[in-house]
């Protein structure tokens, strides 16, 4: 691989898509049912059965980002509506297929590609972006892509959603997980600002249906809303629709219904030589990092409007790298300046710089330097940091980057600043846990040759195992993971002697999901590896 593509592969790490768009009035009885087939705003495309002998057939089944699972389902859904959705799904049910769903398809483990999955569900063509003037919200269908979202928002309303960086992901699997970018130290994530949300559950009797639930207290179906605001994908049914609102937002104005973002932002590429780089100095740097962002995380301070990764790639790829953005009309020099000075002090190597300044959705719709395609074959794995790494863990990550038995320049671990807004929520007000963090970890690996499977998972299985030793190889509870950069390492007593998985991804939250899940899908149809158990 080459230096630009692992720079590409690096950037990796979000998740599916997701939203849709039609106008459904509550009930006051319970939970909201959907409208039928017909009633969404535009003309949708009408459904499509679509079997293995079809042309279309291959590129559906195998177009997920992960290129080591290729699933092999009986027919693909590409649907249009949320009656074809609840058709579609009650259909599996009666034949007693196992079905799932695809939207953006920026999964990093098997979870659609199952080889046991016979249905998939792609609701890639669902991807309107409109104003409810009903419920006084913004709706996103779940094939809407990330940029797509930004670009509808921002240039009919003037607002936006604190959601990922990269503009290919959609918004159903991403707005699950939790959905953070690089506004979210500012603004919070995604999900604090998820008004309703549109699912096709199936019953304890076999009967798929439509539901919008809210996060209004009165609302019957509140926790099926509440289960969305983090509870990850493939748990509790398909998502159709989302709605977004901010919490407090009064008036019918849509303009002050959603955040707006700043008019500029500054995008930065700063890269250090790896050559002029020794030990000391390589745990120097990550320790400024660490220090930086344990200042300068507070909910409010006025360093929440940059937001960078500091990009540890393998020795042999020539360099490390600092990339970002500062969401600021003013002062955003000056603030990439203290933030790069804190970084260099005591680090010898001068580093190079690139900067560029454009409108803010300029710079969202470009998205991260080399986002790839989906051309390679993965493995990740991430973690939340309440606290900067030790020097253990800066010793075990520098041999693991240098190591002289691995030569191949794939593998990288990036630190992502966190925190500021993300930490006024408490942890159980929605299902994302992890409100008291500073950086996230993820750690990536990619390649493109079958037969390299085994070297390249070792080399981020040990490295991962290595930077936890103190906590059975993995993080300990308290700080957790991502389950949009979800690993199925963490439910395997091969690799994780510490934490159970769901206490990783959803801490105290998971015995509420387990009983959501219960009660919403009591037959256990949405399912994979790392999926809410039933209570």
């Amino acid at each position: 691989m080459t230096g630009h593509t692992r720079r590409n592969v690096l950037r990796g790490g979000l998740a599916t898509a997701a939203a849709a768009g039609i106008a459904v009035p509550a009930q006051a009885a319970g939970p909201a049912e959907a409208a039928p087939a017909g009633a969404d705003c535009l003309s949708p495309p009408a459904p499509a059965r679509i079997g293995r002998d079809d042309p279309r057939h291959r590129f559906l089944a195998t177009r997920g980002y992960n290129q080591r699972f290729h699933g092999r389902p009986e027919h693909v859904w590409a649907v249009g509506t949320t009656g074809d959705v609840v058709r579609a799904v009650q259909e599996a049910v009666d034949t007693g297929r196992r079905v799932t769903v695809r939207s953006g398809g920026h999964g990093f483990e098997g979870f659609v590609d199952d080889p046991a999955v016979r249905v998939v569900i792609d609701t890639s063509a669902m991807n309107a972006v409109h104003y409810d003037a009903s419920r006084r919200a913004f709706a996103v269908q779940p094939g809407a892509l990330l940029g797509d979202v930004y670009r509808r928002l921002h240039l009919g309303w003037g607002v936006t959603i604190p959601a990922g960086w990269c503009p290919t992901v959609g918004a159903g699997g991403h707005v699950l997980g939790g959905g953070f970018g690089p506004l979210s130290r500012m603004m919070g994530l995604a999900v604090d600002h998820l008004h309703a949300v549109e699912v096709v559950v199936v019953d304890g009797a076999g009967r798929a249906r439509a539901v919008v639930a809210t996060r209004d207290p009165s609302d019957p179906g509140r926790d099926l809303w509440w289960a969305h605001t983090g509870g990850g994908g493939g748990n509790f049914g398909i998502v159709t629709r989302y709605w977004f609102r901010t919490p407090g937002a009064r008036g019918d104005d849509p303009a002050r219904l959603l955040p707006a973002p700043p008019p500029t932002a500054l995008s930065f590429t700063i890269e250090w030589d790896w050559n002029k780089l020794d030990e000391s100095s390589f745990a120097r740097l990550v320790r400024n990092y660490g220090a930086w962002v344990e200042r300068n995380s507070a909910p409010g301070s006025p360093a929440t409007r940059l937001y960078s990764e500091l990009q540890l790639n393998r020795r042999p790829l020539g360099t490390i790298s600092l990339i970002g953005q500062v969401a600021a009309t003013s002062g955003a020099e000056r603030l990439l300046d203290d933030h790069l000075a804190a970084l260099q002090r005591g680090v010898p190597a001068a580093p190079t710089r690139r900067t560029r300044t454009r409108p803010w959705l300029a710079a969202a719709l470009a998205g991260p330097p080399g986002v790839p395609g989906p051309e390679y074959r993965l493995k990740a794995k991430s973690a939340y940091l309440r606290r900067p790494l030790s020097a253990r863990q800066i010793d075990a990550l520098h041999h693991h980057l240098t190591r002289s038995d691995y030569e191949y320049p794939g593998g990288g671990l990036g630190l992502y600043t966190f925190g500021g807004q993300v930490n006024t929520v408490a942890p159980d007000a929605t299902a994302t846990p992890h409100r008291d963090t500073i950086m996230k970890l993820f750690l990536i690996n990619g390649w493109e040759d079958p037969a390299d499977d085994a070297r390249h998972i070792a080399w981020v299985r040990e490295l991962y195992r290595d930077l936890y030793a103190g906590t059975g190889g993995v993080p300990a509870a308290g700080d957790g993971a991502f389950i949009n950069y979800p690993d199925t390492d963490l439910a395997d007593p091969a690799w994780n002697k510490g934490a159970p998985w769901h206490a990783l991804y959803y801490g105290d939250n998971y015995a509420r999901l387990q009983r959501i899940k219960a009660k919403w899908d009591p037959r256990d149809v949405f399912h994979h590896a790392l999926s809410v158990r039933p209570a």
